[in-house]
């Protein structure tokens, strides 16, 4: 069992950088967050926050499922969440974000159990809520980006929602950390592959990196990625996901799936967290919001 002080000095230290991010957006004019209690699995309830754009035109709106990252142990439903302001200025659109259940008092298939939920919910709330059906995405960062191509294999393998795009920020996607990437960034900023290690320990226990693995708890595991929806995946060159990353990418396409690649060159794991103002983190924000126009554009 990882160590629990381990996981609370993460959990402390994701905090205090989510907070002034939140902060931010409760505070801002131009959207309404409204947090909601849905029916969950395991006869318990799960938290959902939506984020609708204030003053734009309602109903028909584009809609982006956003599940957040923090290696699987720390976070919330609000980290990253404040580029739904961003999201309601440029598309309309209403954000969705879930506070699933966090490894390790959540294992195995439990946090993408949790996701599918919220997305099955969210399906059945289209028409309420004001979303146009055809508009669906589902966007997932870091941690959040495993979770979210496991919500998709899930979605397609149980006939969930319709998604028109998922999209993948610098995904988390291999429990096995076998990779050279994984190799050459064991240490580093912000995240590398001995905190993966522990990360995915904290999920998986003594299953790490055995057969016993499943596509819904690790996606690099799904040997078919057909049916999923067009894909956006991104990284940066210097960080320890860079390689599963391009191996998702490249079985996406032997799949017959839509997928648009980017690798940032120089920049660490959560660079443009790190440095949101470095030529990388601005282009990057660029492709990212040009490939959702697209996407939310296709399906009209």
């Amino acid at each position: 069992m990882p160590e629990r002080y381990e996981v609370e000095k993460i959990r402390k230290e994701s905090a205090a950088r989510i907070q002034p991010f939140t902060d931010a957006l409760l505070a801002d004019k131009s959207v309404h967050v409204e947090n909601l209690t849905i029916p969950g699995p395991r006869q318990r309830s799960l938290t959902v926050s939506v984020v609708r754009p204030i003053g734009g035109k309602s109903g028909g709106q584009p809609c982006i499922f956003y599940i957040h990252g923090g290696a699987l142990v720390a976070a919330n439903r609000f980290a990253g969440l404040d580029t739904s302001v961003v999201w309601a200025k440029e598309f309309n659109a209403i954000s969705v974000s879930v506070e699933y259940g966090r490894a390790p008092e959540c294992t195995g298939r439990q946090p993408a159990e949790d996701c599918y939920a919220a997305l099955l919910w969210l399906g059945g709330k289209l028409s309420e809520l004001g979303i146009d059906p055809d508009r669906l995405m589902m966007y997932g960062t870091s941690a959040g980006g495993g979770l979210a191509a496991a919500t998709a294999l899930m979605a397609r393998d149980q006939g969930g929602p319709k998604l028109c795009g998922l999209f993948l920020e610098c995904p988390m996607l291999d429990d096995r950390n076998d990779t050279v990437s994984a190799q050459q960034f064991s240490t580093g900023p912000f995240y590398n592959s001995t905190l993966n290690r522990f990360a995915w320990r904290c999920l998986l226990g003594e299953r790490i990196g055995t057969s016993s693995v499943s596509e819904y708890e690790s996606p690099a595991r799904a040997t078919d990625l057909s049916g999923l929806p067009p894909t956006f995946l991104d990284c940066a060159s210097a960080e320890p996901f860079r390689d599963e990353i391009l191996a998702f990418a490249s079985k996406l396409w032997e799949s017959g799936v839509i997928a648009e690649l980017h690798v940032w060159p120089g920049g660490p794991h959560g660079y443009d967290r790190i440095a949101p103002s470095a030529p990388i983190s601005v282009q990057a924000r660029q492709a990212r919001l040009a490939w959702i126009r697209r996407a939310f554009t296709r399906s009209l």
